[in-house]
């Protein structure tokens, strides 16, 4: 069955609950959050990477969606912060309440399906030291095997599933895949302070099941005064791709609610604002109201007359 992609939605979550960690890690520099769906190979591998390519100790909350493959048990065991929904609540809900959890100052997310390499933790809060204030949002930068996403080092492939991970290659090739600084941070994993996390409230959960979701934490953020959308080339994360979003979904119409909510296309916000995917060359420019602007005002009204 093909999935339906713009599904009339029932954006209600399921009930979640809250369990703090039994043994929690103390003083954490960052609180990493992962919400997983009933994919434990590659979450038990993402935790590992994490703990073991660190250079400081987190704070790692997973949300359990549904966990019957597992994933719960392990998870558990493990002695991890988590929520649980028993059935799939998606990523807005899921992410908000994992982040509730938060004992760090900063707030990471990344998804179940990405192998975090040496240093990636460093890199990113070596970028936090550099910029000197809060008002910030940075990007990892994703090793691929295929894709166009912009800021990622592609195509690198070192397997496409834990079973068939190369994890001795990728680390034997790293320091020959490198990319400087880029423009337009809002993909995965992504680093804000957890104050501005709370002031712009997280994901937002209209956005449900959850396409979208970091394209519009972005533009709170830009209305929060928020400049500094930053993609740090030396923090790498290897990332499988779509082994969630990629299942038989409804998914949520991503385009029409952005634009209606902003006023302009996800499009224009991505390109023309953050610049994303260029080479960094500060903080993103001030929105010019421009002929551009303008047609993309326009192009963003038309979902007001279309169903």
């Amino acid at each position: 069955m093909a999935r339906a992609r713009h599904a009339p939605l029932d954006t209600r979550a399921p009930p979640i609950e809250v369990h703090p960690a039994t043994r929690p890690v103390e003083d954490p520099r960052l609180t990493v959050v992962i919400p997983s769906w009933n994919n434990i190979a590659h979450l038990r591998l993402c935790v590992e990477s994490v703990r073991k390519n660190s250079a400081s100790r987190h704070q790692i909350v997973v949300h359990v969606n549904d966990g019957s493959d597992g994933t719960l048990d392990w998870v558990r065991a493990e002695g991890l912060d988590h929520t649980l929904s028993a059935e799939n609540a998606g990523i807005c809900f899921p992410v908000n309440a994992a982040a509730a959890l938060a004992r760090a100052d900063y707030v990471v997310y990344m998804n179940d399906d990405m192998y975090a390499c040496p240093g990636w933790d460093a890199a990113l809060l070596d970028a936090v030291a550099a910029i000197g204030h809060e008002r910030f949002m940075l990007s990892g930068t994703m090793i691929e095997p295929g894709g166009k996403t912009p800021g990622s080092i592609v195509p690198h492939d070192f397997g496409a599933d834990p079973a068939s991970f190369r994890e001795a290659d990728l680390l034997a090739s790293l320091d020959g895949l490198v990319r400087p600084d880029w423009s337009g941070a809002t993909s995965p994993p992504t680093l804000v302070h957890r104050r501005m996390w709370e002031m712009v409230g997280g994901y937002s959960v209209e956005f449900s099941p959850g396409m979208g979701t970091d394209p519009d934490l972005a533009m709170k953020l830009w209305l929060a005064g928020v400049r500094e959308f930053r993609g740090v080339g030396k923090s790498r994360v290897y990332h499988f791709r779509h082994k969630s979003v990629g299942r038989d979904l409804a998914l949520n119409d991503d385009s029409r609610q952005f634009a209606l909510k902003y006023g302009i296309p996800i499009s224009y916000f991505l390109w023309e604002v953050l610049c994303w995917g260029r080479p960094y060359a500060g903080p993103a420019p001030e929105i010019r109201r421009d002929l551009r602007f303008l047609w993309a005002r326009a192009r963003a009204f038309r979902y007001r007359f279309t169903p």
